[in-house]
């Protein structure tokens, strides 16, 4: 089995591996990364805390506070082309463990801004800890590297799934995490930011040593010669895939309008909580509920996608979030109903996410991936940063109604594009996620299960 000579590496080195292997190294691979999922998933928000926190104190103001938070954003933003463009060049595991370890330097350079009280530093060291987000969000498309076509979707949800355990256990550890250095020259508010460098650097470690054979490289040797030419790999090859498949662009919008509607809205809902009565506990009790929405039912919107296909769950997605703007925007002093639209939003959310991930990797050539997976996590992480910012600015100005309103309105292209690529852009029956060839065995050739291709692209 060859493997592509760009590498320069022994074909031995990239895989070993035969069709009778294949599902074992599913296995393998998913369990490696749901364990760094939940390890990161530790770090990210532990940290994420409290930054409004620290920058309060370094600043000396609140109106600095949440440039913090969007400096972490922007960093993963920034990040994602870059990391998928070694990624696409050398496989997953270099990039993931190069992510982590940007994001442990850049939660060491928060403890130095926080020790010598330099705003501007604590700005670059939360840029560099969003390497950390990106390498989280990355490594559910590294799940679906070697998944066969009707197995992807529940491959990447398994994997956003496991940042249930860090998104909940997490922000319970910055307590312990800032105790844990009282009495020490370092200010306890960025105690929790040492113990994500610590986090961070167990994370990249995990991944060097387990993350083996590299899921990208062995998929692309699987896939044969004619995948591996360098040009098909490129960034501009990402762009070019996209530009070139409905379906792809579809998947794009998707990822990107449900993040950013999820996220504008969540960042504004503790505020009018606030406004209507509601103590700490009720808001933590809300937004518990709606990142349960995001992360516990992730394997049912796999299982969904892989049945039902992942045009139907984009529409569940819209449906589901528009019912949560409506119940949210809507809601006024009644708590239990704001958290019912809180909960829809997180499991709105979740579908978009896993189905509109799902249906980017199948609408474009494997040589072209992990550009285009970068390149999704480019568009989200900044839409949905711009769409925070503007956020405060909305709920200023015209409330928290209004804000529920505009995002309810970002639905509307996003479902009439659905419906426009379901009737002009159909799923052969072959290739229909639910259809598609069983896994190979030995007796088949050794490479991933094939769907017939659509939109004239190549399938790995």
């Amino acid at each position: 089995m060859s493997a592509s000579p760009d590498t320069g590496r022994p074909a031995a080195a990239v895989t070993a591996v035969t069709a009778k292997d294949l599902p074992r190294l599913q296995r393998r691979t998913s369990g490696v990364l749901i364990a760094s999922q939940i390890l990161g998933g530790l770090g990210v928000p532990i940290s994420i805390a409290l930054a409004p926190v620290l920058a309060t104190e370094i600043s000396g103001t609140e109106a600095m506070s949440g440039l913090a938070s969007t400096a972490s954003v922007i960093g993963t933003a920034l990040l994602s082309l870059p990391l998928a463009a070694l990624m696409t060049a050398r496989g997953r595991r270099p990039g993931l463990v190069l992510a982590y370890a940007i994001g442990a330097i850049g939660a060491c350079l928060v403890v130095l801004a926080a020790t010598v009280k330099n705003f501007p530093l604590l700005l670059l060291g939360m840029a560099a800890f969003g390497a950390a987000s990106s390498a989280n969000l990355q490594s559910r498309f590294a799940a679906a590297d070697l998944a066969a076509p009707d197995r992807r979707a529940r491959a990447i949800s398994l994997v956003v799934w496991a940042s249930t355990i860090g998104a909940v256990l997490g922000p319970n550890l910055s307590a312990p995490a800032s105790r844990s250095f009282a009495g020490t020259s370092i200010p306890q508010t960025a105690g929790p930011f040492v113990w994500a460098a610590a986090v961070f650097v167990l994370t990249g470690a995990l991944i060097g040593v387990l993350l083996r054979p590299d899921p990208l490289l062995t998929a692309r040797a699987l896939a044969g010669p004619g995948e591996q030419t360098r040009a098909g790999r490129s960034l501009r090859a990402g762009f070019a895939a996209v530009k070139a498949s409905p379906r792809a662009r579809l998947a794009l919008l998707t990822v990107a309008v449900s993040h950013t509607t999820m996220v504008s809205i969540m960042v504004m809902t503790p505020m009018d909580l606030g406004h209507h009565g509601a103590g700490l506990e009720l808001i933590g009790l809300v937004i518990s509920g709606h990142i349960a929405g995001m992360f516990a039912f992730s394997p049912l919107m796999g299982w969904l996608a892989d049945r039902l296909g992942r045009l139907s769950v984009i529409g569940l997605a819209a449906g589901l979030l528009s019912v949560a703007t409506l119940l949210a925007g809507t809601a006024g002093p009644n708590h239990g109903q704001t958290a019912l639209g809180l909960f829809l939003l997180g499991l709105g959310w979740s579908a978009g996410m896993v189905s509109g991930s799902a249906l980017l990797t199948d609408s474009v050539p494997q040589p072209a991936r992990a550009a285009v997976q970068g390149l999704s996590d480019l568009t989200m992480n900044t839409a949905a940063g711009v769409g925070g910012a503007a956020a405060g600015l909305v709920m200023a100005q015209a409330g928290y109604g209004w804000l529920n309103a505009i995002g309810a309105g970002l639905l509307l292209p996003m479902a009439a594009l659905a419906l426009f690529t379901s009737r002009r852009h159909p799923v052969p029956p072959a290739d229909a996620p639910a259809k598609s060839a069983p896994a190979p065995t030995a007796q088949t050739p050794a490479a991933p299960a094939k769907a017939a291709p659509a939109e004239g692209v190549t399938e790995d």
